[in-house]
């Protein structure tokens, strides 16, 4: 009796499982005559939904990325190296375990083309292109290529910022190009959808889909406007530059910046689009942006800070220095100065302060608030033009007015000391500018480097700086005894 109840078991199971095979194999039929009937496939539930989402990226992809471009980049780098077979390689072999040199060798030197990939978007019918500065600086030649044609046009630089990262370039390409639509980046909520478009790793027209992740982000510490839109987007070398874009076809942001891959993954950074609107109407006008400038050093507030200068909360901004010659110091503001406000704004932190300052109006009267001697107090400044970092670095100096052998040394004052984190009694002058492609460059000379002795003779000014080299021959090398990083080395530039 037990055997016939599986076996009738067995049956109707068989029976069932032959029902939903059929009704699969049924299912998969149809399917497929609807398909070759209407060329559409039969909606067994009721996705409209999702298709209607998926509708929505295609066409933001096909109304942007004809104005994306991709960019390429061409610069000629010097290499250096040693002659293994000559003496002195076996000199450099045995300082590295503290035998001191006993000649210098002039290192050999050759050159090579090095290319660069990045991205950039159209933002003016005429060929005005947004990209990353770090794209195209210091390059020989930048070509771009647009979406819809294989040619590659030859760019020039309308005009770079530096602090934000920012760059714009034109074409000719003889006709109207298509341009994106810039969106509001303020508006911008945590969780929307965020689509990158661009070209990383030289894979052209790569479309990448994400969402915002954060706003406000300042990750790398290279300026004080950074502001980045974090997003999960896949962004990679070669993205730089490009748009990222929200779900209705608008520019929000342009991505930067990634966390390194081996660190983490789909952490990426753009630059917020309302940024950018600004930098672009002053490189289109002028080819350069004007911030506003104090002329003081800033460093935050602690709560130990705080509480010593008698103030309960850590919002503000402390003046460690000021520079001199400039609205600060003429407006009589003191290292110990804590900077509460500005023009009856509340000043939150050292980043807050200067977004303040950098957007005020050059040649504007300003008000601050000040805590000063645990009173708070008011004082009027006029805002300057804020100068290039090397300008800020040669107040106070006297400086070289021409390049010898691609440098450009100043005086060594105060602030440079603090600056530079220079010892008191270290005596020479500091390197301020360096020609890419000079003897000086080849050895490896940086701004901010210090060179102590020229052939064993101590220098503590330009002029005696001048002094020497003008008793040098020009085709003769050149021995210079620098520090770089607080580290003393010694260097070969070579003659005409």
């Amino acid at each position: 009796m037990e055997a016939k109840k599986f076996i009738t078991l067995g049956i109707i199971g068989g029976i069932i499982g032959g029902c939903f095979a059929f009704g699969a194999i049924y299912g998969i039929t149809k399917q497929h005559n609807v398909i070759q009937q209407t060329g559409k496939p039969l909606q067994l539930v009721d996705t409209s939904g999702a298709y209607a989402l998926q509708n929505a990226f295609v066409q933001v992809v096909k109304m942007v990325k004809p104005a994306v471009v991709m960019i390429t980049t061409e610069k000629t780098v010097t290499y250096r190296y040693w002659n293994p077979f000559e003496d002195d390689f076996f000199d450099r072999f045995f300082e590295d375990f503290g035998v001191p040199r006993f000649r210098q060798q002039q290192p050999k030197t050759y050159k090579k083309k090095q290319e660069g990939l990045g991205s950039g978007f159209i933002v003016d019918e005429e060929g005005y292109i947004l990209t990353n500065n770090h794209v195209i600086q210091g390059v020989d030649k930048i070509l771009v290529k647009l979406m819809d044609s294989e040619r590659r046009y030859e760019a020039k630089i309308i005009g770079t910022d530096p602090r934000t990262d920012l760059a714009l370039i034109k074409i000719d390409a003889g006709r109207r190009l298509p341009t994106v639509v810039l969106g509001d980046s303020e508006a911008i909520e945590i969780g929307e959808w965020a689509i990158a478009i661009g070209n990383p790793m030289g894979l052209e027209e790569t479309v990448t889909i994400g969402v915002i992740s954060a706003k406000g982000r300042s990750v790398l510490g290279t300026s004080p406007y950074e502001d980045f839109i974090q997003t999960d987007a896949a962004i990679n070398p070669g993205n730089s530059g490009g748009p990222l874009v929200n779900i209705k076809g608008e520019v929000i942001g342009i991505n930067t910046a990634i966390i390194a891959p081996y660190m983490a993954q789909n952490i990426g950074f753009a630059i917020p689009i309302n940024l950018a609107k600004k930098v672009f109407k002053e490189l289109k006008s002028k080819g350069k942006v004007t911030r506003g400038f104090l002329g003081v050093y800033l460093q935050p507030l602690t709560e130990e800070l705080a509480s010593s200068f008698g103030l309960k909360e850590t919002k503000g901004a402390l003046v460690s220095d000021v520079i001199p010659d400039t609205p600060a110091e003429k407006a009589g503001l003191k290292p110990g100065d804590i900077i509460l406000e500005f023009n009856g704004k509340p000043v939150s932190d050292v980043k807050d302060l200067q977004q303040k300052v950098a957007d005020a109006n050059v040649g504007d009267n300003a008000v601050l608030g000040i805590w000063r001697e645990k009173k708070k107090i008011t004082v009027p400044i006029k805002i300057a033009e804020r100068p290039e970092e090397e300008a800020i670095a040669k107040v106070g100096t006297e400086s070289m007015e021409k390049y010898w052998r691609g440098l450009k040394v100043g005086d060594i004052t105060e602030e440079i000391r603090i600056r530079y984190n220079i010892p008191a009694g270290i005596k020479g002058v500091i390197v301020i500018e360096v020609e890419q492609g000079s003897p000086a460059d080849e050895c490896e000379i940086t701004p901010g480097t210090l060179i102590r002795k020229i052939n064993d003779i101590s220098i503590s000014s330009v002029k005696e700086f001048q002094t020497t080299i003008n008793k040098i021959d020009k085709k003769s090398s050149v021995t210079l005894w620098i520090q770089q990083a607080g580290k003393n080395r010694f260097c070969v530039l070579k003659g005409e």
